[in-house]
């Protein structure tokens, strides 16, 4: 998969999204973009459309492909929600899913507390 975005602006993005909790819309949209092209790039395949509306939309996991229409297995929230769930923090928002295979919580979170420069409490 060609990627659209800097995975270095893409990554300060989402740690910035973080650490202040928003981000002005352009940055959001960058920053889930971002995130949505990491996922489909560690979890490669066509069998689940993961949709972001007026953001951004990947097809992942590997499984069942779909050609035409509609694909079987989709999961949609907004930019905000999708964010938090691949940093593993309280969603908050609505997420719809359909399909048998359109649980994709074992993938995630993408990002862990090292790869977004939190250091571990204890």
């Amino acid at each position: 998969m060609k990627r659209k975005v800097n995975p270095a602006e893409g990554l300060a993005l989402v740690r910035q999204y973080v650490y202040e909790g928003e981000l002005p819309t352009p940055q959001l949209r960058t920053a889930v973009r971002f995130a949505l092209e990491e996922f489909a790039s560690r979890h490669p395949g066509r069998s689940v459309e993961i949709r972001i509306p007026w953001i951004g939309a990947v097809q992942a996991v590997a499984g069942p492909v779909h050609t035409r229409g509609t694909p079987p297995n989709v999961v949609e929230m907004d930019g905000p929600t999708w964010l938090n769930i691949v940093t593993g923090q309280p969603a908050g928002g609505v997420v719809q899913a359909s399909g048998a295979r359109a649980d994709v919580m074992q993938y995630l979170p993408l990002f862990g507390p090292g790869q977004l420069g939190q250091e571990h409490s204890e």
